[in-house]
């Protein structure tokens, strides 16, 4: 063999370009956003055995790498679910809706970084990864797709204000990934100088302020704020989880529902805190659930707290009263170790506020923002600053599955019947065995009087108006709405300058509505409202459309009682409370409008927030001419009865 052969050989390998470095260059390296990805690690099959809806574990991890030239601040991740999947745990984030795990995520859920929601930069980190990225580890139950095929998500993409990605790109068998890039539309300028991001509009905005900071314990002020024009809340209840272990000692302002502090003393609460006395503790549960005081506490030396408090959990919008459009309550906190230093605050997570008869909310995780100013309690004139502050933003949801609690019934002076609310408004009984009338039959047309019967007891006179009209009667007869506030809306006149309509509010339930408000959205009629009589009226401009009228009681007269005995509760039904008032309209506002046609009705009615359940129907006439109901025409149902009854 040449000598110099292997000497040639070994020349000609080392003046060839190395490409191996090539192969270790990744996609993340080549995004210079945020790097998102989802990562199927495992899946099996679990209990029960079901060839066709057969459940499956599964566990993955999304990543989120920040490989931008600033600071990611509250990052966000939307995972598009498509299997029916329940999770179960996630590591290092929560819901962003506030939702408590488990849950049903099968059309998607938003990822929230927990406890921390910020991503560093590589500039700033010098490319240290730990600080550039998160990641969580999910854990849940999918259905129907079985190993070795991967249930991956339909979508993943990063949802925080100011970023933009296109669709995500699958990667072998189980990766999904997508480069996200900011948004050069959006001016992202209060985003990347501050160091806290920007307070935001909502609904209902909650503020949790610390205060006051000690090794082991804070002082936190929670101030629920609203903000929506026919938003409100009675009664409210307020939720939220604590994720380390935290405890309330004391409260001023507002209680928990329920004081216990079982939980403490059966934990590593009562082990640490050895010299503290347990019993005087208000909550351990990790979960509370705090309610307002009422009235007469608001000037109790131990509980009572006197800025925006003891209103029996009532908040109104600010067109009715902007002083009562405020709730807050201050709470003493103890942390558990390590969080022992008077910088370890972490706020509470799933934050959820709701009220009886009000509308449904959902809320958004604890943002930082800047601390609040507070007017400084020596009197100087001064601002003092919180130690730190979060922000919770809650924002008005219908659910899909949720009836309304609140009704509404049609009437006009061209016809002598009532369109009443509909079949099951606010739902019906589940129990089928039980019941004895019908959930699909539509409502059957009543007579005038009827509105004032309850419905158990408007079966004969319902039955007499279907007969003298001939209109058949279906069995059984259909369900009531069970709605626990109804209103009617009568059209009473139509002439050539103007209109007026009659509404009345019924309460059919147990309890009573102080300062309560009624709000009705018409297309066409409401840039012509004038006046109204008996209530206190006025046109709001909403999202920049003039179509909404709002009503409330006059001063002494906003308080709608609940139903109560008749005069004679052995022989008469019992009495709704009712409010009632006329209210006017001119047509020189609103050219070729057509009042009797439908333009005369509204198109959504609100209680108190609440949206209400509308007929489908309106009332209709062969000529839209006005008549009078005599009465002898009044008298036909009971004349009618009596005959059924002979």
């Amino acid at each position: 063999m040449n000598p110099s052969l292997p000497l040639l050989l070994l020349l000609l390998l080392t003046s060839i370009p190395h490409t191996t470095s090539q192969s270790n260059t990744t996609d993340s390296d080549l995004c210079n956003g945020v790097f998102v990805t989802y990562t199927h690690t495992k899946g099996s099959k679990i209990p029960p055995n079901d060839s066709s809806n057969q459940p499956y574990r599964f566990e993955s991890v999304v990543t989120v790498l920040n490989n931008g030239r600033d600071e990611l601040k509250s990052w966000r991740v939307f995972v598009g679910f498509s299997h029916r999947e329940i999770l179960v745990s996630a590591s290092n984030a929560v819901l962003s809706d506030g939702s408590s795990l488990p849950l049903s995520v099968e059309n998607g859920t938003v990822l929230a970084g927990y406890p921390s929601s910020d991503l560093k930069s590589a500039i700033q980190t010098a490319g240290d990864v730990a600080q550039m990225q998160a990641s969580v580890e999910l854990v849940g139950t999918q259905f129907g797709v079985a190993p070795p095929n991967v249930p991956l998500p339909k979508n993943i993409s990063l949802v925080t204000d100011g970023w933009k990605c296109p669709k995500a790109t699958q990667k072998g068998k189980n990766v999904l990934q997508v480069c996200c890039m900011p948004d050069p539309d959006f001016n992202n300028t209060e985003i990347i100088d501050d160091k806290f991001l920007p307070r935001k509009n909502g609904d209902l905005t909650i503020m949790y302020d610390v205060i006051r900071s000690y090794a082991s314990n804070y002082m936190a002020q929670v101030t629920m704020e609203n903000h929506s024009p026919l938003g409100r809340l009675d009664n409210w209840k307020l939720s939220f989880d604590w994720m380390r272990d935290e405890f309330i000692d004391t409260m001023t302002g507002a209680y928990p529902s329920l004081v216990d502090s079982s939980d403490c003393i059966d934990g590593p609460q009562a082990k640490y805190y050895q010299a503290l006395d347990f019993s005087n503790v208000l909550s351990c549960a990790r979960r509370p659930t705090i309610i307002d005081l009422p009235l007469t506490k608001y000037n109790d030396s131990v509980v009572g707290f006197k800025p925006y408090c003891c209103r029996n959990g009532t908040i109104l919008p600010k067109s009715m009263d902007p002083s009562k459009s405020i709730s807050a309550f201050q709470m003493q906190v103890y942390k558990m170790p390590p969080d022992l230093n008077i910088s370890a605050l972490s706020p509470p997570q799933n934050w959820r506020i709701s009220g009886s008869l009000n509308p449904d909310y959902k809320c958004g995780p604890p943002v930082r923002v800047s601390p609040s100013q507070f007017v400084d309690p020596s009197g100087l004139p001064s601002n003092k600053t919180a130690f730190a502050s979060w922000q919770v933003v809650c924002n008005i949801t219908q659910q899909k599955a949720t009836s309304p609690r609140c009704c509404v019934s049609f009437s006009a002076y061209f016809n002598d019947s009532i369109i009443p609310c509909k079949t099951c408004a606010c739902g019906c009984s589940s129990n089928k065995a039980s019941r004895t009338c019908s959930t699909t039959s539509p409502a059957l047309l009543l007579p005038q009087q009827a509105l004032l019967v309850p419905f158990e007891n408007r079966t004969e006179l319902t039955l007499a108006w279907s007969y003298l009209k001939h209109r058949p009667v279906p069995n059984p007869m259909p369900c009531g709405d069970n709605c626990g506030v109804s209103i009617n809306w009568h059209l009473a006149t139509d002439y050539r300058g103007g209109w007026t309509a009659r509404v009345t509010v019924f309460n059919w339930g147990e309890t009573n509505f102080a300062d309560w408000f009624t709000a009705v959205q018409m297309k066409r009629a409401a840039p012509g409202f004038e006046k109204a009589y008996s209530f206190n009226a006025t046109a709001l401009d909403i999202n920049g459309e003039n179509n909404t009228i709002f009503m409330e009681g006059l001063p002494g007269l906003n308080y709608l009682v609940a139903e109560r005995d008749g005069d004679n509760p052995l022989k008469n039904p019992r009495v709704p409370g009712k409010q009632q008032s006329v209210i006017s309209f001119t047509k020189k506002l609103t050219p070729g409008i057509n009042v009797p046609g439908g333009d005369g009705f509204p198109n959504k009615v609100f209680f108190n927030g609440e949206e209400c359940s509308l007929p489908s129907i309106l009332p209709t006439s062969n000529s839209n001419k006005r008549r009078h109901i005599s009465a002898i025409l009044l008298a036909l149902p009971v004349l009618a009865l009596l005959i059924l009854r002979v």
